[in-house]
């Protein structure tokens, strides 16, 4: 039985055929960052997705386009849902703006919370709103390690190890362990 929905657009949206294992990547580097991240894992499945496990936390550096903003607070969740890509897309973007997140800003900006879909199962999906596996999944160390601490044999739709992926990357990007996994279930 599917779990109740707020979202309008997930409620209408079609179902997967059968239940799906997913990873979300979640980030805050403003206000209370892990109190966000707990917020937004306690949010998730009043919209269609069961949250299995959490990572623990990271504090990484900003990366993108905006340099000079504070580091983020970063988490990966195994999640389970129904929902199709862009209906779980849709969910992410409803816990995002029930925390607070408006649009607009900034691309790699400074945010409250930030809800990634990151990988759907054996899902590879693309549209004008989303592409599975998230296009950065393989070239960014604060998702990597996170997803990595979940499952070290993760591999992406076509194969590719996460744990190859990170091996190759530089170790210019800042990721420090910064705190337990978020809470299940409050």
């Amino acid at each position: 039985m599917p779990w109740p929905v707020r979202d309008v657009s997930a409620a209408i949206a079609v179902k997967l055929p059968r239940m799906q294992i997913g990873h979300l990547g979640l980030g805050s580097n403003i206000g209370d960052r892990r109190a966000n991240l707990q917020a937004a894992a306690d949010a998730l499945p009043g919209h269609g997705v069961a949250v299995l496990a959490s990572s623990s936390t990271y504090d990484t550096e900003p990366v993108g386009e905006i340099l000079d903003q504070a580091d983020f607070l970063n988490a990966c969740l195994r999640v389970e849902t129904e929902l199709d890509p862009e209906a779980l897309l849709g969910a992410c973007k409803a816990v995002e703006r029930d925390l607070g997140r408006r649009g607009g800003g900034p691309r790699h900006g400074p945010r409250p919370i930030d809800v990634d879909l990151l990988l759907l199962g054996d899902v590879e999906y693309s549209s004008e709103r989303l592409t599975l596996p998230h296009e950065q999944v393989l070239a960014r160390r604060f998702v990597l390690i996170p997803l990595l601490e979940l499952d070290f044999t993760l591999t992406t739709p076509s194969g590719e190890r996460l744990a190859d992926a990170l091996a190759a990357l530089p170790l210019d990007e800042g990721v420090r362990r910064a705190g337990p996994p978020l809470a299940l279930g409050t």
